[in-house]
């Protein structure tokens, strides 16, 4: 666990609210605060990782339940994590957005060509 309190493992022990999507054995999906699209859903591991990097193994497992629930969605999606601030990441325990996509949007994401008219 790191020094600070992370609110994604208050969330995982109940110490803080959240509204709960799916449950499973090693890790949760839950709505985000602030959605970019609508659907925009964030699976997070019950344990504390820090992020994609520190355990191979729970990133597997959340990526796993990332991609199953993503399935059941049907819909054209990213599915998205981050290391480190500079790839802005702002919550330092590992979790994958799904994040539901359609044309016109208006999420651009940096390979996308909406990025080089901005």
């Amino acid at each position: 666990m790191t020094a600070t309190r992370c609110p994604f493992c208050d969330i995982v022990a109940g110490l803080a609210p959240a509204t709960v999507l799916a449950r499973w054995s090693d890790a949760i999906a839950i709505a985000p605060i602030d959605p970019v699209t609508d659907g925009h859903v964030l699976v997070i591991p019950r344990v504390h990782v820090d992020d994609a990097t520190e355990d191979p193994m729970v990133t597997a497992a959340v990526m796993q339940r990332a991609a199953e629930y993503a399935n059941v969605l049907g819909t054209p999606l990213n599915l998205i994590t981050s290391r480190g601030r500079e790839a802005t990441q702002s919550i330092f325990h590992l979790h994958i957005h799904v994040v539901p996509r359609a044309v016109g949007d208006g999420l651009p994401l940096p390979w996308t060509p909406q990025q080089a008219a901005a």
